[in-house]
């Protein structure tokens, strides 16, 4: 599993979002190659769409939960509790590491209607890199996803 948070960090510093590079470190799990995982978490970026709202690495893991215990018929609501259940307890891990699920809280920006001024990506720099807390995001959210598969998925 150390090698799938490596590759959600990797994939994070070659120009991937968030998102993305959690989705595809784990995708394969699930049926989905990189190319696919990476587009169906493209759109969550930024905090969805650079909206700053919830952090792309921690819509990776519910997009993960998904795939590992979501429910496919409309009508089963224990699947979809169960479910819940598991995207609930993740988060609450993200949010006592990290401070916070909300993308702008995360960096620092207040209110994230006032952060979300243009859909245009942010240029991936050395000075990028080394002022955004991403990464170390990203990484956590791969652990916490790894570590809820490592323990047999509930406890």
């Amino acid at each position: 599993m150390d090698l799938r948070v490596a590759r959600a960090v990797d994939n994070f510093m070659a120009g991937y979002g968030c998102c993305q590079s959690v989705v595809a470190a784990f995708a394969d799990l699930y049926g989905l190659d990189d190319q696919q995982a990476k587009r169906i978490a493209a759109g969550f970026g930024g905090g969805v769409g650079r909206l700053r709202m919830m952090c792309g690495a921690v819509s990776g893991i519910v997009m993960l939960v998904g795939l590992d215990c979501g429910q496919t018929e409309g009508s089963d609501r224990e699947g979809k509790s169960a479910c819940y259940k598991v995207v609930q307890e993740l988060l609450a891990q993200s949010e006592a590491e990290n401070g916070s699920l909300i993308c702008a809280e995360i960096l620092g920006i207040k209110g994230h209607a006032k952060a979300a001024t243009s859909y245009v990506a942010s240029a991936r720099t050395a000075e990028y890199y080394k002022t955004r807390p991403c990464a170390a995001k990203v990484e956590s959210a791969a652990r916490i996803f790894a570590n809820y598969l490592l323990r047999g998925k509930t406890e």
